[in-house]
């Protein structure tokens, strides 16, 4: 029991502070999507120009500038995005805005590539953060980590009180059911649409800056994240924050429990009285990790095709 415990604990804090990292970066397009109807397929790509840029800005400024300016760099380029092209294609439907943030996603690609190159990055903790907080059945909780998990939570908040409780997310929620009543009290809608997108990718790069010193910064690394995050927002239900949390929460506890275990597939097969075949029996459960959040997924399409707390459309 002690052994199980001492298992337990580590990884159901590690699955959080990955859940909530994952939650700020789909956050941020599932607050797209709600307000703007929008599916951004370039929002992992403004999760890696958040790495890539607060990696160039700590380097002159520090970790604590970047954390700052990067998000603020990435969220205009992304206003931009929407003022000048996204705007312009709205009217042709959602083919042409999937098009379009389709070859914005390739074209910021490439963009990184020119300027940073091909080869991995390795982003740095700051002294303050470096080191662990505590230690929890002989393991070490990272201070970092608990940093990331503050700072997500804190988002939450913010974003809550914002669209709930604030005047600004009053004309935002209503600019989207009425648009012409909220134009004829006076307020730009269109320009309401930009700041909610300049904010979405604001969070994305927020993620991509807190994120880098866990891992390496890469040009793949976009591709890496971006079906995760589909998944956690199609998982979660289309246009539903809280759904998000909620699944982000979930892929991150599964995929942190299934790299710690060292259980196989067979050996799980046989708890449950089921056989499988030899050449499956041998893998372990770390080793399907990968695979298990689009397991999920399909599951959850199949009975339950709007998500968890879907607001689009209905249960066929």
């Amino acid at each position: 029991m002690q052994s199980f415990v001492q298992w337990f604990a580590p990884s159901l804090l590690n699955g959080v502070s990955v859940g909530l990292l994952l939650f700020m970066l789909s956050a941020g397009l599932t607050l797209i999507f709600s307000m703007l109807g929008v599916l951004n397929f370039a929002h992992a790509s403004f999760y890696m120009l958040g790495a890539y840029t607060g990696y160039a800005l700590a380097a002159h400024g520090g970790f604590w500038f970047a954390l700052i300016a990067a998000p603020l760099i990435v969220g205009i380029l992304g206003a931009l995005f929407e003022r000048f092209l996204l705007r312009r294609v709205h009217a042709r439907g959602a083919l042409a805005e999937l098009l379009l943030t389709f070859g914005a996603a390739y074209l910021i690609a490439e963009a990184v590539k020119l300027v940073w190159g091909l080869a991995p990055l390795a982003a740095s903790i700051p002294s303050l953060l470096d080191g662990p907080l505590f230690t929890l059945y002989g393991a070490a909780f990272p201070r970092y980590r608990a940093f990331m998990m503050a700072l997500s939570i804190a988002m939450l908040v913010a974003l809550y009180a914002v669209l709930r409780v604030s005047k600004t997310g009053l004309i935002v929620r209503a600019a989207l059911t009425h648009p012409s009543t909220v134009e004829t009290l006076g307020h730009d809608v269109p320009r309401v649409f930009t700041m909610v997108f300049a904010v979405g990718t604001a969070l994305a790069a927020l993620a991509g800056v807190i994120g880098a010193p866990l891992s390496v910064i890469e040009p793949s690394m976009a591709d890496a994240m971006g079906p995760i995050v589909f998944v956690v927002v199609v998982i979660g239900g289309l246009g539903s924050l809280g759904g998000a949390l909620v699944a982000s929460l979930l892929i991150g506890f599964v995929q942190t429990f299934a790299v710690a275990s060292s259980a196989s597939v067979g050996s799980i097969a046989a708890m449950l009285g089921a056989s499988v075949p030899k050449v499956w029996a041998s893998l372990t459960v770390a080793q399907i990790a990968p695979v298990l959040p689009y397991l999920l997924l399909v599951a959850m399409l199949s009975v339950r095709p709007r998500g968890l707390f879907g607001e689009r459309g209905d249960d066929a």
